[in-house]
């Protein structure tokens, strides 16, 4: 089934004519549960990968004897999606609740080796460019994008960040297809074991970061944002009947508060790029400042590559979600499995002037 995204809540252009020089496109993948195979695009699929090559490792010498199953982490979400279904007022059963608890135990692996051993990273995404519009060219005319990412912390500087590894390849020149790659025994963080997924790619409009737009454009569409905000703050105050609302608004420009009610439309939320994973566009800085990234080996801008999002749509107006999962109240949100950091999004980036060079990322 495919998935749509709905029409914006508000027309940009027609409210900031200037933001049709700025407009660009992203491709929504949509990843979703399914049973794909090693010749389509997928989250957590089985890769084109050549028998004859050796799979990707980590090398770097940090514990990874200790972690939980990969077994024991699919089947802890079959059973919460199970009971999601079901009935999602009461939740898992208590007899399910025990059988969580003993799957949630991290486990030692107790088969030779050391810590310092290679450990073979966890197949991520493959993403072939006929499939997916706004996948950028790879080098030497490769067509295939394969991901990968170990399942434990402690890389880099300061021992804290993650371990990506991103391969193109022909796809053309794989004849013997390895079926049954090496894994890991454990995983040092569930977010980094993904969920088989299908993709369903959909290409949408999608406009810079606020933060990135011209000074006077993004000043005015700040006070365009604080104008609705006060207006939300007076009619919820006149409801109340007390005059207690809330009218100071966060007026970041960003659109992620938390109240109770109904958000009103917000230009990062709503308008510009979209939640969920996504094949090029424009980059979110909803954590951080923008930040410069310019290619290490030439230093010319790069260019978003592809976003991993801990999550397909947003909480507050919900303007995001599929229409053919509007009316879902069982829909999931989060059908990878896969979390970033403290639930948020990894933005991988490439360099247009030679994509052959070192990729780099920001995690939001």
């Amino acid at each position: 089934m495919s998935r749509t995204t709905p029409p914006r809540p508000l027309d940009v252009e027609a409210l900031f004519p200037e933001m049709t020089a700025h407009r660009g496109t992203t491709t929504r993948l949509h990843p979703r549960p399914g049973r794909p195979d090693a010749t389509v695009s997928s989250v957590g699929g089985p890769l084109l990968w050549p028998s004859d090559e050796p799979w990707p490792v980590c090398t770097d010498p940090h514990n990874h004897r200790r972690g939980h199953r990969p077994a024991d982490v699919h089947e802890r979400r079959r059973i919460l999606d199970a009971a999601w279904r079901r009935d999602p007022t009461t939740g898992p059963t208590d007899e399910e609740r025990q059988l969580l608890k003993e799957l949630e135990r991290r486990h030692r692996v107790e088969e030779g080796g050391t810590a310092a051993d290679p450990l073979p990273l966890i197949g991520l995404a493959q993403l072939y460019r006929a499939q997916i519009p706004d996948l950028p060219a790879g080098p030497d005319g490769c067509d295939l994008l394969q991901v990968f990412w170990c399942p434990f912390d402690a890389h880099g500087p300061g021992r804290t960040g993650m371990l990506l590894d991103l391969r193109w390849r022909r796809s053309w020149e794989v004849a013997d297809v390895l079926t049954d790659p090496p894994r890991p025994q454990v995983v040092g963080y569930e977010g980094y074991l993904p969920e088989p997924c299908v993709l369903h790619p959909e290409q949408v409009a999608a406009y810079p970061f606020a933060g990135l737009l011209p000074e006077d454009l993004g000043a005015r569409i700040h006070a365009w944002e604080e104008a609705l905000e006060e207006e939300a703050a007076e009619q919820a105050a006149d409801a109340d009947g007390d005059g207690d609302g809330d009218a100071d608004g966060d007026g970041d420009g960003c659109g992620d508060g938390e109240g109770d009610g109904e958000e009103p439309v917000g230009y990062q939320r709503d308008l510009s790029i979209p939640p969920g994973w996504r094949a090029g566009g424009f980059a979110s800085w909803h954590v951080t400042d923008p930040a410069p990234m310019d290619c290490p080996a030439c230093a010319a801008p790069m260019h978003l590559l592809l976003t991993v999002d801990s999550s397909e749509w947003d909480g507050g107006t919900g303007s995001w979600k599929p229409l053919e999962e509007e009316r879902d109240p069982r829909s999931s949100s989060t059908p990878t499995g896969v979390t970033v950091g403290r639930w948020g999004e990894l933005n991988v980036f490439a360099c247009p002037a030679d994509p052959a060079h070192p990729h780099r990322w920001s995690v939001q």
